[in-house]
């Protein structure tokens, strides 16, 4: 992970995210009695999907091009609210989760979760959808 590599400063016309949950399993008993083991105290696996509508071929492929770079060696993305998310309050959950965080020796960060969905609407234009997951990795 020589290379931040930082989402293209495309904004987009839908969002949806899902904030993560904590690593842990659930046993329950015959009687019912439930014990719960946790695993750690950060959350992981948030799921966040960009939709971008009639963008130019040109942008669709930046997209592109930057699923290739960072999966060639499973790397991370990082996002600017200011930048991919805007439109995002700064103190939103949304905003704090999208960037990359520090929780001591572990990061929070985006990598595709599968290959971006490129749709021609017209020449030179085209229709994405971007789905991302959030890992929890050491440094």
């Amino acid at each position: 992970m020589a290379v931040d590599r930082f989402f293209p400063n495309i904004k987009p016309s839908s969002r949806s995210y899902t904030p993560g949950t904590y690593p842990q399993t659930e046993f329950v008993a015959q009687n019912g009695a439930k014990t719960v083991l946790r695993y750690g105290n950060k959350k992981v696996d948030a799921k966040l999907s960009l939709g971008f509508t009639n963008i130019t071929d040109t942008k669709a492929n930046e997209i592109l091009d930057l699923y290739e770079e960072v999966n060639s060696d499973y790397d991370y993305i990082i996002f600017t609210v200011k930048d991919a998310l805007a439109g995002i309050e700064n103190d939103s959950l949304l905003a704090k989760q999208s960037e990359t965080n520090t929780s001591g020796n572990f990061k929070l960060r985006y990598r595709f979760d599968g290959p971006p969905t490129v749709t021609s609407v017209r020449p030179g234009r085209s229709n994405v959808q971007c789905k991302f997951v959030a890992c929890l990795d050491g440094d």
